[in-house]
């Protein structure tokens, strides 16, 4: 196979709305408790009722990383537009805008999509690789727009990955007892920093302040499917197609990474993503390898939750994230450890309000301090 990137098929696509599923029935407080589960994210506000009784909100209320939840293709289905023969995709990035509606139990959240616009450049991981980039609305049930995503897709020829190899030699870590009990006494330090908080609000927050370091980890089959099926998008019958068109399930995928769709009209698995489809070479070595990656690896759309839940983690329930552009660089292995730290590097304040904003620069590496993820995000600040 070439691994000439054709694109003729792509043009038609960009500016036009598309269209995929729709969630059924309103949101419901386990599908949160869900999300902050498999998003390994113990903060007390999105799963116990009692704590969250007793906060701004009154009740457990969504994190704002949640809105990808939503969504049935975690956002990037707007960016996979138009066919390319034999290739696949990774996740970019993920550039958020919130607009203040927060997502409840009860909620019903509906999606506008439209695919945006695309590059193409050469890479050391596959040649010649497209970024396209997609917009998703997510709009509840008052027609308040709750965010917009702009998700970075990179669609590159599978077996030009493969013959290159970028991440052939990292091999999986290994974790002794001692490392492992290490790990978890800063994990616990990372959550006391979130818990101490607790209802009040963060104040006197200054340039040049460094946030908590956040370790997630290590990696895993199972902490990729836990991750995996906290998406509502992974429940059998969630979602019902709202007939915009879309070329998602036609954009050249390889035969052992597409869904059975026909199949999947007697059996869901079929089309699951993960038994069958592209997400299966996150947790199934001979299928990681196919698409270029040395072994199991976790999801983009996971990572951009880790860096919106650590930034919500760190301003309390008055402060919030209202803009975030986020460029993924490296997956998260099998036997990988995540580390996050951010630091605020500017305040200013908002336009149209006055409100006090932090920019905070954020840094996603692993154990071998690669750099997965950085970028900067606008941090509304809580006043007295």
């Amino acid at each position: 196979m070439s691994s000439t990137l054709d694109t003729s098929d792509v043009d038609r696509w960009v500016g036009q709305p598309v269209g995929g599923g729709q969630m059924k029935d309103p949101v419901h407080v386990n599908d949160i408790r869900r999300w902050a589960q498999g998003m390994q994210n113990p903060n007390p506000l999105y799963f116990d009722e009692e704590y969250a009784a007793e906060s701004r909100f009154g009740q457990i209320v969504a994190p704002q990383s949640f809105a990808v939840c939503c969504s049935d293709s975690h956002g990037a289905g707007p960016a996979i537009q138009g066919h390319i023969p034999g290739q696949h995709m990774i996740f970019g990035g993920d550039e958020w805008w919130f607009y203040g509606p927060r997502i409840f139990p009860g909620d019903q959240i509906r999606l506008d999509r439209m695919f945006f616009d695309y590059k193409v450049r050469d890479t050391k991981f596959a040649g010649p690789t497209m970024f396209s980039r997609g917009d998703t609305l997510y709009i509840n049930q008052r027609g308040e727009v709750v965010a917009r995503q702009r998700s970075t897709s990179v669609r590159y020829i599978a077996e030009e990955a493969r013959r290159r190899g970028l991440f052939s030699k990292l091999e999986e870590a290994t974790w002794a007892d001692e490392a492992l009990a290490e790990l978890e006494e800063q994990k616990f330090a990372y959550y006391a920093t979130f818990l101490e908080l607790g209802h009040a609000r963060r104040l006197d927050v200054r340039d040049g302040e460094k946030l908590p370091t956040r370790p997630i980890g290590p990696h895993s089959i199972a902490t990729f499917t836990t991750e995996w099926r906290s998406y509502l998008m992974t429940v059998w019958g969630a979602f019902r197609d709202d007939h915009v068109p879309s070329s998602l399930h036609q954009a050249g995928w390889l035969p052992e990474m597409s869904r059975d769709l026909e199949g999947a009209k007697i059996d869901p698995s079929q089309a699951d993503g993960l038994y069958k489809g592209p997400s299966r070479g996150h947790v199934q070595k001979r299928f990681a390898q196919l698409i270029g990656m040395p072994r199991e690896y976790g999801y983009g759309a996971t990572m951009g939750a880790w860096i919106l839940d650590y930034l919500t983690n760190w301003v309390g329930e008055w402060g919030e994230v209202i803009h975030s552009n986020m460029q993924y660089r490296a997956p998260a292995l099998a036997g990988d450890v995540t580390y996050l730290n951010g630091e605020v590097v500017g305040i200013g304040h908002e336009s149209h309000s006055g409100e006090p904003v932090a920019t905070v620069q954020v840094t996603m590496t692993n154990q071998r301090d690669e750099v997965m993820a950085s970028g900067r995000a606008e941090v509304r600040l809580p006043t007295e």
